[in-house]
């Protein structure tokens, strides 16, 4: 276990500064400067000089990403927004939490909807149960996020008006006569759940009807139940547990793609979360903030995909770690 862990380690290291090393290089393909932006509008060529001086712009490529991983690795600094000087280690921690409660909360929504879907319909193949299970997931894998998104927030959220439509209502430290508390947020967040989940959902429906059916017909299911094993003790220990595995691999991996593509469902609902955040830094060619996301986004992939690898000796101790 310990060689394990360490390999594992080693490995996310080398990941974390590949992601980083690309980044960081990808910024100064684009034609840009942003010295002239930092120095603001009518600045003079020598105003721009000490600007592009201080942001250490002058200096080789090399020099500035080491200064970017000594300060991160040394003093945990991401340094300042470039657009409006903002810490960049607090622009990530007031963007995270929105980012995280979108991705955990829909992810949750979607497995609560798969799993029951996809194993009644692997159970009852071809029956209307299927059938509807199937046309949901033509239907959730089909439509665009963004398109989802603006269907319901104008069907539930302006003609019924049973959510509200964009804002995001925090659960500890509301700003003064805004919306807080757990209600409230998770009342705001209902639509961008919905949203959120459906193309998950939808896949996650096909894989574990495939999953099962496939373990179904497997030798070791055939022989439980010829021993007379009830067909709960079937399910529950030789299909699901089986079945389960490739489920828990894909969501590890997921949940890092839905910090991807958590930025579709933030910019319809105007969540102030790690996606709006990235694009608006983007914009404004404001690498420190942009290298803070994805930096942050880097390392949660990392410790989830961990967290699965550990995960598979416990789902089935036929997988051993050496």
């Amino acid at each position: 276990m310990t060689r394990y862990l360490i390999r594992r380690l080693i490995w996310a290291v080398m990941l974390f500064f590949a992601v980083t090393i690309v980044s960081y290089i990808l910024f100064f393909v684009i034609p840009a400067d942003p010295a002239k932006q930092f120095a603001g509008k009518g600045a003079t060529p020598a105003t721009i000089a000490k600007a592009k001086h201080y942001l250490h712009l002058d200096e080789p490529i090399y020099q500035q990403y080491g200064r970017f991983v000594w300060r991160l690795i040394y003093h945990h600094d991401l340094g300042h927004s470039w657009y409006n000087r903002e810490s960049v280690n607090q622009i990530v921690a007031d963007a995270a939490p929105v980012t995280a409660s979108l991705v955990i909360g829909g992810a949750i929504l979607w497995m609560l909807i798969a799993i029951p879907i996809g194993v009644l319909s692997a159970l009852r193949p071809r029956s209307l149960l299927d059938r509807g299970a199937m046309t949901f997931v033509l239907i959730g894998i089909s439509a665009h996020p963004i398109w989802i998104g603006l269907i319901f927030a104008w069907f539930f959220g302006y003609k019924l008006g049973w959510t509200p439509i964009t804002g995001y209502a925090d659960v500890f430290n509301p700003p003064p006569g805004q919306p807080g508390g757990p209600v409230q947020w998770a009342y705001h967040l209902i639509l961008p759940w919905t949203t959120f989940m459906i193309l998950f959902a939808a896949l996650y429906v096909r894989m574990i009807r495939a999953n099962v059916i496939e373990t179904l017909n497997e030798d070791y299911v055939r022989t439980a139940r010829a021993k007379g094993a009830p067909e709960s003790v079937v399910l529950r220990s030789h299909v699901l547990r089986n079945a389960m595995l490739p489920v828990v691999t894909m969501l590890g991996m997921d949940i890092g793609l839905a910090l991807g593509g958590a930025i579709f469902t933030e910019t319809v609902y105007s969540l102030p979360g790690l996606g709006r955040t990235s694009v608006q830094a983007l914009n404004n060619y404001d690498v420190p903030t942009v290298m803070g996301v994805i930096v942050f986004a880097t390392i949660v992939i990392i410790i989830f995909n961990l967290i699965v690898d550990l995960l598979y000796a416990v789902i089935d101790p036929r997988i051993r770690l050496a």
